[in-house]
């Protein structure tokens, strides 16, 4: 049996965010699993966008080395179907990333159309995807599977540099959705 009445640890998280930072808006939980997490609506109900959360527990905190704890803030893994990222209805996906050790919530607001052609230029056309986002404490996220350990700790010493993997302009940044209900 399937509780009815729960939501995942992201989608609080996220629901959580936008009532403290955006007044006004209203948020809407589907009654059955469309692959829509959260329906957004302005103050008038008669815009909508639609959110499908990832919730990654903090793998800096429970898998990562030393090396890495002084530059990143948290480390996230979600495992991802490129068919159901190109099929996705939502307006937008959001990856929360969860920092224990800094008590932080950082957020990654991108379109599912970016985010295939940002995957499938790093990953190629497999599948499923292992993605490790990565948030460095100087407000950078990368996309870290497959980098060899010199990569991942110019990553942590903040001097990696790679356009395909740079997800910082997505990072906490929630201006397309405020833009379309706003």
């Amino acid at each position: 049996m399937k509780p009815i009445f729960t939501i995942h640890a992201g989608e609080y998280l996220v629901g959580s965010y936008i009532e403290e930072n955006f007044k006004g808006l209203s948020i809407w939980i589907p009654s059955k699993d469309s692959e829509i997490d959260l329906l957004l609506t302005n103050h008038k109900n008669e815009i909508t966008v639609t959110l499908q959360v990832k919730f990654s527990k903090d793998f800096l905190t429970t898998h990562m080395e030393e090396t890495f704890q002084m530059g990143l803030i948290s480390c996230g893994w979600w495992s991802l179907n490129q068919e159901k990222i190109k099929r996705s209805s939502a307006d937008f996906w959001v990856f929360v990333l969860h920092s224990v050790g800094q008590k932080t919530k950082q957020f990654l607001i991108i379109e599912p159309r970016e985010l295939h052609k940002k995957l499938a230029s790093i990953h190629g056309n497999d599948k499923n995807i292992q993605c490790y986002l990565w948030v460095t404490k100087k407000n950078k996220c990368w996309e870290a599977r497959g980098l060899n350990k010199k990569d991942q700790v110019l990553i942590a010493n903040h001097l990696y540099e790679n356009e395909f993997r740079d997800f910082t302009k997505y990072l906490n940044n929630w201006d397309k959705i405020k833009n379309r209900l706003f």
